[in-house]
């Protein structure tokens, strides 16, 4: 590390750091693989001697969050997230998790009004540059405009993360060592890796619907989860090319697609043409590799840009492929809850489905089996009647137009209440479809 770089910037070692939390502060820890491990182990130590110290995060793929796992009384620390992932789910079991719903777009404007309090933010960076400009790695979030609100600002620099900075003329990611208030340094652990599991037959039979809706030169946003990545497979090996990204999060069927040549950018006809845009990567160590080795082929930023809709929908074409819990006769959606038990989080859903409305000849796609098997191993539909009290309608019937099932795909704008809850009907499993159908003809007259 060039020592110039630094300048006059406070170094501290994580111990030291950590002595600027107070009682009662606000703590933002990040989102998806951008976190700062050694200010964690290090808040951790301080058990005890804080109280009422609120942390916030989401989705985070850190295998330990040790000031959580540390504190089950919660004596110190309390535990706060915004979307919940694999290592938030394990935490729920311990009851740690104090969920914060939240569309991801909503986030840097609640943190500028304040409607989400930062008092110290433990931002995880990349080694500076020459000029002492740090990059926000494989997680852009909303790490600039957090930083440029919260009272205390640290930096940890990870060595592993790649320095991407992006478009020229975006400052997103470029983070000056001049805004932190102390600056650490140490050896990390690898990068937290994220795998996926193999598309199930079901899976399949929905991304052959979806792939037919699919048209040369698209600009691709898609979730994760069995369907996305089975499309990006069938895409690969399809005629489809000059494919582009526009999407939350980047993952490793955008690196397969890139190396297949399908994959290009060249048709982006909004903004970013001939780059991928995206706010996440997470995935498996090739992946965090190949984006570290092509920086420029990329323009992570921001949730302001990235998830804003009508970035997304300056593009032709623009596909979405999410996923669903359930999705009932009327069209409502609910993508993150077992009845009151929360399973993720809306996320950027809402944002990529507005987007694909105001692209000119976008389609948002809500794909999910038409069925799910019960403990005792009896089926229960996913297509139902309406949204059971205590489940959560994380979409509106306004903005759900494609829903797919391995049945066919309900095309919804336009349709009368009863007509939605028809087109719904024929997309469930043979076995619900007469009980739908005589719910909907006493219902929605």
């Amino acid at each position: 590390m060039e020592t110039a770089a630094f300048g006059r910037i406070k170094r501290m070692t994580p111990e030291e750091a950590v002595k600027l939390v107070r009682d009662g502060d606000w703590i933002e820890y990040g989102f998806g693989a951008g976190y700062a491990e050694l200010l964690d182990k290090a808040l951790a130590a301080r058990k005890g001697k804080l109280k009422d110290v609120k942390i916030r995060g989401g989705l985070m793929l850190a295998p330990h969050l040790a000031a959580v796992e540390c504190d089950p009384e919660q004596e110190s620390f309390h535990y706060y997230s915004d979307h919940i992932g694999e290592t938030e789910r394990k935490l729920q079991k311990l009851g740690l998790v104090r969920f914060i719903p939240l569309m991801l777009r909503e986030f840097p404007g609640m943190i500028r009004r304040g409607d989400l309090r930062t008092d110290v933010a433990f931002v995880p960076v990349s080694k500076p540059d020459e000029n002492g400009v740090c990059s926000t790695g494989l997680s852009p979030f909303a790490w600039r405009v957090i930083a440029e609100n919260a009272r205390t600002v640290i930096f940890e620099i990870n060595e592993h993360y790649p320095i991407l900075f992006g478009k020229e003329g975006l400052n997103a990611t470029r983070l000056p060592l001049s805004m932190a208030d102390a600056v650490v340094e140490g050896e990390h652990d690898p990068v937290p890796t994220r795998s996926y599991r193999a598309p199930s037959e079901t899976d399949l039979a929905i991304a052959r619907l979806v792939m037919q809706e699919i048209p040369d030169g698209a600009c691709l946003g898609l979730g994760v989860g069995g369907v996305p990545f089975a499309v990006a497979n069938m895409l690969a090996e399809s005629d489809l090319k000059d494919l582009g990204c526009w999407t939350g999060t980047i993952s490793d069927p955008f690196m397969k697609l890139y190396e297949a040549g399908k994959l290009t950018n060249l048709r982006k006809n909004g903004l970013d043409q001939g780059l991928f845009t995206w706010n996440l990567c997470m995935g498996t160590q090739e992946m965090y590799d190949w984006v570290g080795a092509h920086a420029d082929l990329f323009n992570p930023s921001d949730l302001d840009y990235v998830h804003e809709p009508s970035h997304i929908g300056s593009n032709d074409n623009y596909i979405s492929i999410n996923g669903a819990v359930q999705v009932d006769l009327m069209g409502q959606e609910n993508g993150e809850t077992a009845g009151t038990r929360q399973l993720s989080g809306i996320g950027g859903q809402m944002d990529f489905l507005e987007g694909a409305f105001r692209s000119k000849g976008g389609k948002g796609f809500i794909c999910l089996a038409s069925t799910h098997a019960k403990k005792d191993g009896t089926l229960e539909s996913n297509i139902v009647p309406a949204i059971a009290q205590g489940s959560t309608v994380s979409v509106p019937r306004t903005q759900i137009r494609y829903v797919a099932t391995e049945y066919g795909i309900a095309r919804l704008s336009g349709l009368s209440v009863r007509e939605r809850a028809e087109a719904m009907a024929a997309i469930a499993h043979p076995a619900f479809r007469e009980d739908l159908l005589r719910y909907a003809a006493e219902k929605f007259n």
